[in-house]
């Protein structure tokens, strides 16, 4: 028969209880979900049983650095929950407090970013001190939105005079030209995804005042041919669907004061035929050159819904055993 083992958490102010707990004790049910460890709370009291004294520790470490994140002052999300435990389990010395207060990112009077993994941490300071930075890994990560955030700080302290979201065209096998309306109404739904995140950065009106004076331009990749990006913030967005020699037309693009930001997952790519991913091989072109950084994400860095970490690991798991199949039947 399984020991069940038990653990208690006695806390005091009801006030910063019923926010660790969370509408209708929603927080603990997130612990639970990731850890498996059942909570039973009882006024300022939590009952922790779990068979796995590891799950019952990182459950237990969670609640309790919540709990003083909180009581510093900090509104807890349930995302910010979902984060934690994601940093606790990489690491149980982790201080919640670094990660959630000092790594603070002010966007702009509407956005306030945190890193919600050490890679996002990774990847925030990396832009502040290069110029160029690819993000690589799977959807759902922050690569791009935490690029857009960036940007918008930037622009907002006048570090830059504009900003530039550039796309390739080219999604799951689809041709612009069986697509209804003139290019721009063609182009659009690619772009969606960059406009969406501005708009969460930046009041509506203030993001239609800027695209229409040309202060953010959100354009396809093809549009950056012939230009000198200069004092600007450029991000390539589905880095992983242009050709070698869309790659270098953009890279060389970067005029002085800029700062470029290159995302995209090399999983996902969609370029017809045999055409080689510019975002793989830049990997190795670019590899160890001096002032490129290149951060790597992976599924347990997803911070959307929960279920798409999970759908991302068996998606990955998926394709290992179909290629180990594959590679076995040649032989």
């Amino acid at each position: 028969m399984t020991q069940i083992l038990e653990d208690q958490l006695d806390f005091q102010d009801n006030f910063n209880i019923q926010d660790l707990f969370g509408p209708q004790g929603r927080n603990l049910r997130i612990i639970h979900a990731g850890t498996g460890v059942l909570i039973e709370n009882r006024g300022g009291t939590v009952l922790l049983k779990s068979p796995d004294r590891e799950k019952l520790n990182l459950a237990k470490t969670c609640l309790i650095q919540l709990y003083n994140l909180i009581s510093s002052g900090y509104r807890l999300y349930p995302q910010d929950v979902e984060a934690a435990l994601r940093i606790l389990e990489d690491n149980q010395e982790a201080d919640l407090k670094k990660v959630f207060k000092k790594e603070v990112f002010i966007v702009s009077n509407k956005k306030t970013i945190v890193p919600k993994s050490p890679s996002q941490r990774q990847y925030l300071q990396a832009i502040k001190a290069r110029d160029l930075v690819f993000g690589v890994g799977p959807a759902g990560t922050g690569k791009t939105y935490l690029a857009v955030a960036v940007a918008v700080s930037y622009l907002t302290q006048k570090m830059v005079k504009r900003i530039i979201l550039a796309r390739p065209a080219v999604e799951a096998g689809e041709k612009l030209g069986f697509l209804p309306g003139d290019l721009m109404e063609k182009v659009n739904p690619y772009l969606r995804p960059l406009y969406d995140a501005l708009h969460d950065m930046l009041d509506f009106r203030k993001v239609q005042e800027m695209l229409e004076t040309g202060v953010i331009e959100v354009a396809p990749l093809a549009f950056m041919r012939g230009r000198t990006l200069n004092e600007s913030f450029i991000i390539l967005d589905e880095a992983q669907n242009t050709t070698p020699e869309q790659m270098k037309m953009f890279l060389t693009r970067i005029g002085l004061g800029s700062k470029a930001v290159v995302t995209g997952d090399v999983t996902q790519v969609d370029l017809p035929g045999t055409s080689i991913s510019g975002l793989i091989q830049t990997q190795k072109v670019l590899s160890g050159v001096e002032g490129i950084d290149f951060v790597y994400f992976n599924e347990k860095d997803v911070i959307r819904h929960s279920l798409v970490g999970r759908i991302v690991h068996a998606y990955d798991k998926f394709d290992r055993e179909r290629l180990k199949k594959k590679s076995e039947s040649k032989g």
